[in-house]
């Protein structure tokens, strides 16, 4: 009983001194006017300080400080650093005994994604073989090959009863002793579908076609979808197997869904739908700001790596590139060792979009990634140059950023000069998932 009552103490004791914390950092805010925000196991306080003008300060100009007495913060380091002069940024490593929870909706997904799959197998082999091993399965979700209509893409949804059904499942499937016609498949939680309102959709006058054949050319779609009504398409946008068809009207768009789901065009048995708008502002600065945004990367229902909760693709971008000598916002940290490649060892053919974002290390691939998976066109680069002071030819790229479902377009350049073709082509995709 003492020992229940000392626990008691000790929690109420760090309630008390972390709403003290809290409080005294709040201060600081109030006093200094510099924002604090906490992603990737930091705590960033300022960056750029209030009314700063001008580029971050250069190389040189950050120290850092070790051996912090774990229960000083912000509030106690502050004064003391700045009798050194005025502080442009501060990140303060946390322990995860010091970070602050994060509490979001949990949605009662039912679907797992299910991975390196035998690109012969059917959807009845699919299906079959996962109520083998798992019980509740509702139905298996499989696209056909771009390239090939008679294979799958080497990946499956399966959609179970419930929740629990399909938690139980992942549970099951996870340690790799289940091997599918002799395969280690990868089993993880699939993205939600993107839940877009009911008054918006009612304005959606463009239908989103999958399963298109990659020699179907735009003028046939177009072709093909005014059979019913002539003269209702205004235009169309194919890019591999799936296209965007715009409707001068929506109750064209509507109908035309209707007769032409299933239809078959050059030899494939097509799926329409209504596309779904992309809040292009939202997704991008959310997701880049550290935020969770499920509105930008469940357009393919691609798996995440959190375990029963839904969000975009796990960790908020880093800070880790430096470009020019500054830093330079990037993609997530990866892990970036090698392994031997034993000879024997299968390799499976894949696509660089059924990755996820933690496997790109350049802001090139995952402005490109992105772009795919928000069902926009590839991201077009065209570069520019000059010459500096001293001879130099100094180089910078404007990028393109195209949404086919609203046909806007929009250009990113940033303010800064390289030397190199590959600096500067990566500081515009950087400086472009940021201001997007």
């Amino acid at each position: 009983m003492h020992d229940e009552n000392k626990a008691a103490a000790n929690g109420c004791g760090k309630i008390q001194r972390g709403a003290q914390n809290g409080a005294a950092l709040l201060a600081l805010m109030e006093k200094t006017g510099y924002s604090m925000v906490q992603q990737n196991g930091q705590r960033k306080f300022g960056g750029p300080p209030p009314g700063w003008e001008g580029p971050p300060p250069p190389r040189g100009c950050e120290v850092f400080v070790g051996k912090i007495p774990r229960d000083m913060y912000e509030d106690e380091l502050v004064p003391v650093f700045e009798r050194a002069g005025k502080i442009y940024e501060l990140r303060l490593m946390m322990e995860f005994s010091g970070k602050f929870i994060g509490v979001c909706v949990s949605l009662d997904n039912c679907r797992l994604f299910i991975g390196a799959i035998p690109k012969d197998k059917k959807k009845e082999e699919i299906l079959n073989e996962m109520k083998k091993v798992t019980e509740g399965v509702v139905d298996v979700i499989v696209y056909p090959n771009a390239t090939d209509k008679t294979k799958n893409r080497g990946f499956a949804f399966v959609e179970y009863e419930s929740h629990r059904a399909a938690a139980m499942a992942r549970r099951r499937l996870i340690p790799g002793t289940f091997q599918p016609w002799g395969h280690t498949i990868q089993v993880d939680w699939a993205d939600p579908e993107k839940v877009v309102d009911e008054e918006t959709m009612q304005r959606v006058k463009v239908l989103y076609v999958r399963n298109l054949m990659i020699s179907t050319t735009e003028d046939k779609i177009k072709a093909e979808f005014n059979k019913f009504k002539p003269g209702v398409v205004e235009r169309v946008k194919k890019l591999r197997d799936y296209a965007f068809v715009h409707f001068f009207h929506r109750e064209d768009a509507v109908a035309a869904m209707s007769v032409m789901n299933g239809k078959c065009i050059d030899g494939a048995s097509i799926e329409v739908t209504l596309a779904k708008p992309v809040n292009k502002e939202s997704s991008w600065k959310q997701h880049f700001n550290g935020q969770i945004s499920p509105n930008s990367e469940n357009l393919l229902g691609f798996p995440n790596k959190e375990d029963g909760t839904q969000k975009s693709l796990g960790k908020p971008a880093s800070l880790s590139i430096r470009l020019n000598g500054q830093h330079s916002p990037g993609p997530p940290e990866v892990e970036r060792s090698t392994y031997p490649l034993f000879p024997g060892i299968k390799l499976t053919p894949i696509s660089m979009y059924s990755l996820k974002l933690n496997h790109f290390s350049s802001a090139v691939m995952h402005l490109d990634y992105f772009c795919h998976k928000n069902s926009w066109a590839p991201p077009e680069y065209c570069l520019y140059s000059t010459t500096s002071q001293d001879g130099k030819i100094l180089l910078v790229y404007k990028v393109l950023i195209s949404s086919i479902a609203d046909d806007s377009q929009t250009y990113f350049m940033p303010e800064k000069l390289c030397t190199t073709v590959e600096d500067a082509k990566e500081l515009a995709a950087q400086f472009t998932l940021l201001h997007l």
